[in-house]
């Protein structure tokens, strides 16, 4: 059991962590821009079960296995960088469609809706984002065991708090952007021309998340 000055320290340090920008914030911040507050808050959720599977991973020493690794390290950071290269795809065709859609009472709303991916989906694409993402993995292995404190029990238990409270951080902080992104979806989605702005921004942004996953070393 964490004593609670640990769990203080370390939940502060989560805030710190979370707040700085990486592909993460900067993934929740696109979707909410594209579809909204919503959108941003389900992404959170899946990239939050994305940190639960990296939790387990690091109690159970599999985390080690991609430290270790380097052809376990190469296929999950291709496979990451894959996904990520098909959400680049996606936003692109998104705004070339939107871009044959005539002006018109209802025209961009109804093609808006049209490419909505729906909630169930945003939060599988999280999953996937934070799963695939070979970094997480070892940020974590390198993070967590650094607060934890062995004459106090078990250290996989409480790797598990650790974990924990460093999904709840990254939740409150996420959700806050996803209220900025839904601020900013408000203000592109009101134009044809702002829609097809943000969508083809989304898919620059998903390259360079894809671009800087594949140049990063073991």
């Amino acid at each position: 059991m964490l004593s609670p000055e640990m769990a203080a320290a370390f939940f502060a340090a989560a805030l710190v962590l979370s707040l700085a920008p990486g592909p993460d914030n900067i993934f929740v911040l696109t979707q909410s821009a594209l579809y909204g507050a919503g959108a941003g808050m389900a992404t959170t959720l899946g990239l939050a079960t994305g940190l639960c599977v990296h939790t387990t991973a690091v109690a159970l020493g599999v985390a080690v296995i991609f430290r270790s690794s380097p052809t376990a390290f190469w296929l999950l950071k291709i496979l990451g960088a894959c996904y990520l290269l098909y959400l680049a795809w996606l936003s692109f065709r998104s705004g070339a469609a939107l871009a044959r859609v005539p002006e018109g009472p209802g025209g961009a709303a109804a093609h808006g809706g049209a490419r909505f991916p729906g909630y169930g989906a945003l939060y599988r694409r999280g999953i996937l984002m934070n799963v695939t993402n070979p970094k997480v993995c070892l940020f974590f292995l390198a993070f967590l065991p650094q607060f934890c404190e062995p004459e106090r029990g078990s250290v996989p238990f409480q790797v598990v708090q650790l974990g924990a409270l460093f999904i709840l951080a990254t939740i409150l902080v996420f959700f806050s952007v996803a209220v900025l992104g839904g601020r900013l979806a408000r203000r592109f989605n009101a134009s044809r021309r702002g829609q097809i702005f943000i969508n083809r921004a989304a898919g620059l942004v998903f390259l360079g998340l894809a671009a800087a996953l594949l140049v990063t070393g073991q």
